[in-house]
This record gives C-alpha cells, sequence and structure tokens, in this order.
C-alpha cells in the first residue's frame, strides 16, 4: 500500500502537467482578421465584421489538413522561392505582398463601404485571409491562415477612366481576379522545394521577427514534420488538389463539396471541372435557392416561387444563411457538419448583404438610351432576371421569378451537382435545413452590379455584355485577372486577340480562358441576339445602372 501510495504521489505532478497541457490546447481558434465592431451596431456592422475576416471554423488543425496553412512557414517559402527566381528580390514583407497581389489578393486594400461602427482590420495578411494563432498541445503557438469570404467577394473599384483600384475594395463586389488555381499551386510548389531546406525557418523569422521562442519551437518540432508528412503523402502529385481550382475570377466548390463529402469526384478528380464565375452579391438574398445551379433551396417552398420586397425578412435571411454556411465552408476545408455553429454570423452577413449596394458604375451612361434601354429589358429580361422599379438613374428590384432552367450553356457545371452529392447533402446535419436536388439546369440570377461582373455566364465564358448579346462575336480565347473595364462593351477591356490592349499591365496575373476547355464553353443564352443594333446599345445603357 505504501508503495502504491509513492506511486501515485510521483506520477501526480505528471498527471498534473499532462491536465496543464490538455487544458492549454487549442485546435481551433476565431480569426483575428474580424474587424472591431462597436458595443450596440446593428447586424449589417456586425456582418460586414464577419464578411471581412470570420473564420467560420476555417482557423483550426482540421482545416490544416486541408485547405488551412501554418501562414509563417508558408510565406518564408513563397519569398523564398521568389528569390531563386529573382535574386533580387528582398527578403521582407513587401517582396510577400507583391507575390500574394500576382494570384489577385488584396494587400493593404481599403474596405470602402464598411457601416458605421465597424473598425478598421488589424491584420498582416491581405483582406481575404482568415488568420488566429493555434496551440495544438500546451504551450505551443503556430500561426494559421485560411480564406474567407471576402477573399473572393471583395473586390477592387474602378476608376472614371476604368482601370481597377486595387487600394480600394468593397465587400460584396466580386474579386474577379482571384485566382485559387495558381496560389494553392505556388503554396504546394515553394513548400515542396523548401520543406527541408535549412533556410526555411531562419527566413521566417526574418519575415516575421515579431514572432517569439514559442512560435519558433512550434514550428521547429511540430508543425514542420507535419507539413513533411503532408507533402510525402502527395509524392509524385503534380497538384494539392485532385480537381482544377479555377481562373482569375472563377472557382471549383462543388468538387471541393464533393472531397468533403467523399462523394466520388469524376475522372478522379480531372474531369470535376464545374467552375463558376464569382458574382455580385447585390440583390442575392432575393433568391430562394442559392449557386449557379439553385441546387440548395429553402425547405418547403418551390424553388422556382417568386420573391417580393416583403419576404425579405429576418426568417427569410436565416434560412439563406444556413444554405450559405453549409457551402461555404468545405471551401475552407472544414466538413460542413461544422459549419452549424457559425450560422449567427452568416445571419448578420445576410443582414448586411441586404443594405448592400455595388459601385454606381465609374463610366459614362446615356441616361436617354437608359430610359429606352428600360422597356426593352422588361421585354426581353425581366421574366427571368426580375422586374425592377420605374427609376432609370438607381433602380431597384421590386420581383424576382426565381427561374430556373436550361438556356444552352455549358452543362457540366450542373450535371456535376448529381444525384449521389445531393443524396450525400441530405445525409448530413443539414438535412433539415437545405432541400438538395440536382438537374435543374442553371438559376438565373438578379443583375444588381452586373457591369462589374465580367466575364459573364455561370463559367466566365463571355467577356463582355456586347458579346454575350451577339454570341457570334464571342471570342475563344480571352485573358482575365487585373484587367481594366471597357465602358462601350461593358466587360473586360481587350484587344481582338483577347488579350489586353498594348502598353496596359494588370495588377495581378491573368490567365487565357480557353471556351474550348470541358466547363468553359461559350454557348448558350442567345437571348438579345436578335434585337436591332441601337437596341442592344439601349439595353447595355440601362444595365450599367443596376
Amino acid at each position: 500500500m505504501r508503495w502504491g501510495r509513492r506511486l501515485g504521489l510521483a506520477a501526480a505532478p505528471l498527471v498534473a502537467a499532462a491536465l496543464l497541457l490538455w487544458a492549454t490546447a487549442r485546435s481551433e481558434t476565431e480569426s483575428l482578421s474580424r474587424p472591431p465592431v462597436a458595443p450596440g451596431a446593428g447586424a449589417p456592422a456586425r456582418g460586414a465584421a464577419a464578411f471581412a475576416g470570420a473564420g467560420f471554423g476555417g482557423v483550426g488543425m482540421d482545416a490544416l489538413e486541408t485547405n488551412a496553412v501554418p501562414w509563417r512557414l508558408v510565406a518564408a517559402a513563397l519569398v523564398l522561392d521568389e528569390r531563386a527566381r529573382d535574386p533580387a528580390a528582398r527578403l521582407d514583407r513587401a517582396t510577400l505582398d507583391r507575390i500574394l497581389r500576382r494570384f489577385g489578393f488584396l494587400p493593404g486594400a481599403a474596405i470602402v463601404n464598411a457601416p458605421a461602427g465597424v473598425g478598421p482590420r488589424n491584420s498582416e495578411l491581405p483582406l481575404g485571409f482568415t488568420h488566429g494563432d493555434l496551440a495544438p498541445v500546451g504551450g505551443a503557438r503556430v500561426r494559421v491562415a485560411n480564406l474567407g469570404c471576402a477573399a473572393c467577394h471583395a473586390g477592387v473599384t474602378y476608376a472614371a477612366d476604368g482601370t481597377p483600384r486595387p487600394d480600394r475594395a468593397m465587400l460584396g463586389m466580386p474579386n474577379s481576379s482571384i485566382d485559387l488555381e495558381a496560389y494553392t499551386l505556388a503554396v504546394f510548389r515553394a513548400m515542396r522545394r523548401f520543406a527541408g531546406s535549412d533556410r526555411l525557418l531562419p527566413a521566417a523569422a526574418r519575415l516575421f521577427p515579431e514572432m517569439g521562442w514559442r512560435e519558433r519551437q512550434t514550428m521547429r518540432f511540430l508543425v514542420l514534420p507535419l507539413a513533411k508528412r503532408r507533402l510525402a503523402a502527395l509524392e509524385g502529385s503534380e497538384r494539392p488538389l485532385p480537381f482544377p481550382n479555377g481562373a482569375p475570377g472563377s472557382t471549383n466548390g462543388v468538387a471541393a463539396l464533393k472531397a468533403a463529402l467523399r462523394v466520388p469526384l469524376a475522372g478522379g478528380g480531372a474531369e470535376d471541372s464545374g467552375v463558376v464565375s464569382i458574382p455580385d452579391l447585390g440583390d442575392r438574398i432575393w433568391r430562394t435557392s442559392l449557386l449557379a445551379d439553385g441546387a440548395y433551396a429553402v425547405p418547403g417552398r418551390p424553388r422556382n416561387s417568386p420573391t417580393t420586397a416583403g419576404a425579405l425578412d429576418r426568417r427569410h435571411l436565416r434560412r439563406l444563411a444556413e444554405i450559405m454556411t453549409f457551402f461555404t465552408v468545405p471551401s475552407m476545408g472544414v466538413h460542413p457538419q461544422a459549419a452549424l455553429g457559425h450560422i449567427d454570423d452568416a445571419t448578420d452577413i445576410m443582414a448586411f448583404l441586404k443594405t448592400y449596394r455595388p459601385q454606381p458604375f465609374p463610366g459614362p451612361v446615356d441616361l436617354a438610351a437608359a430610359a429606352k434601354g428600360r422597356t426593352v429589358y422588361a421585354a426581353a429580361c425581366a421574366a427571368c432576371h426580375g422586374s425592377y422599379d420605374a427609376s432609370v438613374a438607381q433602380p431597384r428590384l421590386i420581383r424576382f421569378p426565381n427561374w430556373i432552367g436550361g438556356v444552352g450553356t455549358d452543362p457540366l457545371r450542373a450535371t456535376l451537382f448529381d444525384a449521389a452529392l445531393a443524396a450525400a447533402v441530405g445525409r448530413t446535419a443539414y438535412r433539415d435545413r437545405i432541400a438538395a436536388a440536382s438537374g435543374g439546369g442553371y438559376a438565373a440570377p438578379p443583375l444588381a452590379g452586373l457591369w462589374a461582373s465580367a466575364p459573364y455566364l455561370h463559367n466566365g465564358s463571355v467577356p463582355t455584355l456586347a458579346a454575350l448579346l451577339s454570341p457570334g462575336e464571342r471570342p475563344a480565347r480571352f485573358l482575365v485577372g487585373g484587367h481594366a473595364l471597357d465602358f462601350d462593351a461593358v466587360g473586360l477591356r481587350l484587344a481582338p486577340d483577347g488579350a489586353y490592349p498594348p502598353g496596359y499591365r494588370p495588377f495581378s496575373v491573368p490567365a487565357w480562358i480557353d471556351t474550348r476547355a470541358p466547363g468553359r464553353g461559350k454557348d448558350g443564352h442567345r437571348f438579345g441576339e436578335t434585337l436591332p443594333p441601337e437596341q442592344k446599345r439601349q439595353l447595355i445603357e440601362y444595365l450599367k445602372r443596376l
């Protein structure tokens, strides 16, 4: 008995230490990127702050297995990779910002439409990144980063000459330059090149001198070995994800959802190219079903039931918020089941979007032509895209039909959300919150901010509104990313060969969109094709005002 008591007394400090390590561990944390909100600020202010920086569960150890990254190691690898190509590049934050800007991120951008009560972002990362400090075991610390809402849905504003302003961003406008495919490949290749290098940790310490010894040791003895094991598991792979992740201004959320729910990917992932162009979020709360194919609908309500302003109450916003959390978090590497705890934030985001209006069209508008274009719109477009009030200066949506169907556009994205995926959604904790279905074609969206949403169609395959209305003029290839605007054709400012005009320097690295590639077809949606040229011009002038 005495010997057992001595063993127990000897073990007590070890048990206490283990309990302390367990108690001080933190495997998930809220993002430090969320701007502060003044006490008493309303739901729109809270929603804007969540939109700008909430983590939605994406800053955690589970996400670190997929999409989240140990930021300071990744940043150091990216800068070292840059210096390997360009020895003149400095090992500093300016070089890091320059690298991130190439992928369409917006370092140092000011949010120009934050509601009253929202404070400034205080983050070392560009708008669109979320980040926080994890303690996977007690006493450890590691800075983890992921992507949030604003990565894709906070876009540049435009100057009066149509050039982009990457220093001034609006929450809700599309980031039509964000290139997640190029970013993930660059991170993968840089980490593969430098994870085993004795230069990586010193470079991280040089880039981030504010790091304490605890974080440096955590990176050395815990995070770096985990990263090496992850890279070893991908030995022989040319990419970190089994599916293509889009191009500037387009993403592949349906493949990310399949991966999260363990639904087989088409062709093992290589054929799962259901890309979707990033839309402006103006008037999206009028919808009863979300995403390009309308696959996620509010339960108990017909998918194509019309919406009027009176229906946009708190209950409707919360139902949309529930759906939004489900399809958003897989893109952050979080299982959809984990999204239920973030519905309050998402409801506040919907409250913000109810107040949101995109930047007014920055170029000239022929108001007399726009007034005639309103009549053309009512006859040719309203049945699918919604009816507006009588204003030409600031049209407001008054009825939205929630139309879903086939218009002859590339079918791949709709077919990839198949019955197996709909059934998998139905087996999650969201089964009573989402009516998931497949095979309905595509949902006609509201057209607020249409001028800033180029390229057009669900897959970003048409560069201008003029080309959309004249299908024979749609180019087979064109550049997108960091582009300026064409005020006449409304959309990307391009040379006849689809490249940028001579002398134009985009702020990010553009990519070629080839409409002959799977999922990128430019055919279909021939509405307006037979309009006389003057009526097409009038319609475009009116669409500038939405």
